[in-house]
């Protein structure tokens, strides 16, 4: 592989393979996660335990998850992505198959809670989007949402799978089954071809040539920074967007764990049964990862703020219909209009953080906002819990998510994209001067 890459070859831009490999990496590991709502009824039954009392050892997990990532961020920075998500990747696996040996809410707790949950920080979306952000500038939209794709997608077959291989022979079987797939086929596909920076293997991002001079996004590389572009992370929380893009990240936490504990709790509590709450949850998944490919391509071409605060509100819609419909239709209604707002979220956040704040802090930046994502979902998870084992319903807990995401698209749909991101302007070093980009972005 060689600089001899032009944007007429892009199809083969070695970027591309380190996509794919992603892709699976998210497939395997957040399809397995997603699956955990599938067993808190089994193990509410087996365990002689409470909902709320599950729901506090998966809150553990996502807490634990938001405190990694500016850790693994951090490392990100110094040393490349490369190790951590083959690291991140192995222990995840180890982990699924150890979770066929819990045997009460204490030891989910821990191997649940801290071991997977930490490990999986390090393969998240937001830090698998360091790698991608390094490797792209100008289809940086599209990279990204393939990548997080990976994640829907594994929704859409593990979920399914898992349940109907729990409900033919036992949950032990199916988390076995998840840490077997990801050590046999996950590690060593990221063994084989992830690389941390197009500088590892003489390229340069989107394989352009060194002479090349298109527009691009932000990008340190090539002396094109955005106006709040600065060397040191903390400085970005000193700037309007870095704040709006962490609220509204919180409230997105917030809404997919709730989803990812309850909801299968929630079509039992509606007389759905567990197979027919796992089909619908993969419509969801199968539907955002068509989403997401397509937000992502948009992204590239008009302002990401307009589809990111779409987002938000489509989602607030998806969560009334649990209030205002009856049980069927409240499941299929929630998974297609859920399937239009889910994790294009999570492509948009990460992009709009590398336009605005430039790659060089990127693993930082995105580690502290999926923290403070995970921190949200961490507090929803233990809400939504408490709330069913008061009130035997989740009625109240979906209208105040519905609240938090009507704030949510507002807020998001404030952000002055057009004065601080580098597609539409960029600082000239050597001149202190200010120029529009035309033609980097449209919309």
């Amino acid at each position: 592989m060689t600089t001899e890459h032009n944007h007429s070859e892009e199809g083969r831009f070695y970027g591309w393979y380190i996509v794919g490999a992603l892709f699976f990496a998210m497939f395997i590991g957040f399809g397995t996660r997603q699956g955990f709502g599938i067993f808190v009824e089994t193990w509410e039954i087996e365990w002689g335990v409470s909902v709320g009392a599950i729901s506090v050892a998966a809150s553990v997990g996502w807490l634990l998850n938001g405190l990694s990532q500016p850790f693994f961020g951090r490392i990100i920075d110094r040393i490349g992505g490369r190790p951590v998500v083959i690291v991140s990747m192995t222990v995840m696996g180890i982990a699924f198959i150890a979770m066929a040996f819990v045997s009460n809410v204490w030891m989910l707790a821990v191997i649940y809670g801290f071991v997977i949950s930490w490990a999986s920080g390090g393969i998240s979306p937001s830090m698998s989007g360091v790698l991608i952000v390094r490797w792209f500038r100008r289809k940086r939209g599209i990279a990204m949402s393939v990548l997080v794709s990976g994640a829907s997608l594994g929704g859409l077959v593990l979920v399914p799978f898992l349940t109907y291989l729990f409900l033919a022979t036992n949950w032990q079987t199916a988390w076995v089954a998840a840490g077997a797939i990801t050590l046999v086929l996950g590690v060593p596909l990221l063994w084989g071809i992830v690389r941390s920076d197009p500088s590892d293997m003489g390229l340069k991002p989107d394989g352009d040539q060194e002479q090349d001079n298109a527009p691009t996004s932000a990008n340190e590389h090539d002396g094109q920074t955005g106006p709040l572009e600065t060397t040191r992370w903390q400085d970005s929380f000193r700037s309007a967007p870095m704040w709006q893009l962490a609220i509204t990240y919180w409230v997105c936490g917030i809404t997919t764990a709730s989803i990812s504990v309850h909801f299968v709790r929630w079509a039992s509590s509606e007389g759905i049964t567990p197979g027919t709450a796992a089909l619908a949850f993969g419509l969801l998944s199968g539907l955002n990862a068509l989403n997401v490919i397509l937000v992502g391509a948009i992204s590239d071409h008009m302002q990401r703020k307009l589809l990111l605060g779409a987002i938000y509100l489509m989602r607030a819609v998806a969560f009334l219909t649990l209030v205002l419909l009856p049980g069927n239709a409240a499941l299929w209604t929630f998974a297609i209009l859920g399937g239009g707002s889910w994790l294009a979220s999570v492509s948009l956040t990460t992009s709009l953080t590398a336009d605005v704040y430039g790659v060089r802090n990127v693993g930082m930046l995105g580690g502290l906002t999926l923290m403070v994502h995970q921190f949200g979902g961490a507090l929803a998870v233990i809400l939504f819990g408490i709330a069913f084992d008061n009130f035997g319903n989740y009625d109240n807990a979906f209208l105040i998510s519905v609240l938090l995401l009507i704030g949510a698209g507002i807020l998001a749909l404030s952000i002055q994209e057009r004065s601080v991101s580098s597609r539409y302007v960029t600082t000239e070093e050597a001149t202190g001067s200010l120029k529009v980009e035309t033609g980097s972005a449209g919309g």
